[in-house]
């Protein structure tokens, strides 16, 4: 008996009412794109090792997918090492390739290698998938889509005050009240770091910090006590664990708590900046908010990072997330190239949209019109009628076997498709068409053009 398939933890099928509603949220992000001036670029699925390891820290590292050598991939493996058993020795040796972890470090790969072709300052989005080794749950996915815009060569912060815009002519654009664009910069973070003495252990204090609404203010305070920042500098941090009010006011907070950190201060003027474009130009849907634990635990980030919660009313993760970097191109020898760059988690917002019931209805409706089989002299006779209405940007199409005509009317409603067309003997003589709506239980005999308007 043969095995039932089955499909890798992680990953998942989808349907046609799935990718219909799908391909609503890739086009209402790409038209936005569009709208602020980003152009469309596509990278390889999978990377040279070198280009993605090492880049993420050391969690990212572990969870990115490594492709085995094509052909005999232990040949590169002596006897000793194969032995000793140690994956990360024998990984290098047996696995030359990785599927892309993110977006972001490909473009960034991306930029150096095509610097010469490039006009700067560069905007550019990209929609394709990644691959991550995590254990999968809700909203969390082993293979999933990133919708990202970057800007690389240039440092100016209107670029930021841009892309929180962006975040919310989006969340506009899908009718999704109620998201939050938390905002923070790793020059604060760097900051605090100095002040309670932890400079040497920055990746360490902020990736704890990031953990903090997963995990609470005591697991986080352990582990940095298990990463060796000392008992004095935590007890420094717990202004910080309490800090709350109106974004100004923990501004205020933080130029007092930061008062002898000039990387901190900057930081701080850094958010000032964007808040007051933000206040001057207004968001629609979203609301800026302050998050001085936001640390997003990924090496590369330098200035502002941004992270972006779903309405309160629906459990999940961050929807979207990205931030400030000033030389992530340097890790492929192209230095003081500064980029900025924002992510929206697809899968997730589709989750929100499922829960919240706000997919418009018509994403669902593919053909409209289906023409009933009564034999090949009708079916010749349906198909010069379905030329006329696609060419009029109407989905039809011809039932293709001449069944039963109940099975294909069931066919019709099971498919929720709303018009029906029966030709037959005395619409061929007539030349008209028997339009049947299906939701109405109406129809009338129409010539092909007043078919197409009634359709339309």
């Amino acid at each position: 008996m043969a095995q039932k398939p089955s499909i890798p933890k992680g990953t998942r099928d989808f349907n046609p009412e799935q990718v219909a509603k799908r391909q609503y949220i890739f086009k209402t992000i790409q038209h936005v794109f569009e709208t602020y001036g980003f152009q469309p670029i596509e990278t390889p699925s999978f990377e040279n090792s070198e280009t993605l390891m090492g880049k993420y820290g050391d969690e990212g590292d572990r969870l990115i997918f490594k492709i085995l050598n094509s052909g005999d991939y232990l040949n590169k493996v002596n006897d000793e090492l194969y032995t000793e058993k140690n994956s990360t020795k024998i990984t290098s040796k047996i696995s030359e390739k990785a599927l892309r972890y993110d977006l972001t470090v490909p473009f960034a790969r991306y930029v150096v290698q095509h610097q010469n072709e490039i006009e700067f300052p560069f905007k550019r989005y990209q929609m394709q998938p990644v691959w991550r080794a995590d254990r999968p749950q809700k909203g969390r996915f082993r293979e999933f889509n990133q919708c990202d815009a970057d800007v690389v060569g240039s440092k100016s912060l209107w670029q930021e005050v841009e892309f929180v815009q962006l975040y919310d002519a989006v969340f506009t654009a899908l009718n999704l009240e109620g998201v939050t664009i938390k905002i923070n910069n790793r020059k604060i973070l760097a900051g605090i770091a100095e002040v309670i003495g932890a400079q040497d252990k920055l990746i360490d204090f902020t990736v704890a910090l990031d953990k903090l609404d997963k995990i609470g203010e005591d697991k986080v305070k352990e582990e940095m006590l298990g990463k060796g920042i000392p008992q004095s500098g935590i007890d420094k941090l717990q202004p910080l664990f309490t800090l709350s009010g109106t974004f100004e006011a923990q501004i205020h907070s933080l130029k007092t708590i930061l008062s002898t950190s000039e990387e901190g201060l900057k930081g701080v003027e850094e958010l000032e900046f964007i808040n007051t474009g933000i206040e001057t130009l207004e968001l629609k849907t979203a609301a800026l908010q302050l998050d001085v634990t936001l640390a997003r635990g990924l090496n590369y980030y330098t200035g502002a990072i941004f992270e972006v919660a779903a309405p309160k009313t629906v459990q999940m993760g961050s929807i979207g997330g990205g931030g400030r970097y000033d030389d992530l191109t340097g890790i492929f020898g192209l230095n003081d190239v500064s980029g900025v760059g924002i992510s929206f988690g697809l899968d997730r917002i589709y989750l929100v949209l499922e829960e919240l019931q706000l997919f418009p209805e018509a994403v669902n409706k593919n053909v409209k019109v289906l023409f009933i089989n009564f034999g090949d002299t009708e079916a010749l006779y349906s198909l010069k009628a379905i030329q006329k209405l696609r060419a009029a940007g109407i989905n039809a199409e011809l039932y293709p076997d001449a069944a039963k005509m109940k099975k294909q009317m069931n066919h019709a409603n099971k498919r929720a498709i709303p018009f029906v067309v029966l030709v037959g003997e005395e619409e061929m003589k007539s030349e008209v068409y028997t339009l049947k709506n299906m939701v109405k239980g109406e129809q009338d005999k129409l010539d092909l053009d007043a078919l197409i308007t009634a359709v339309k």
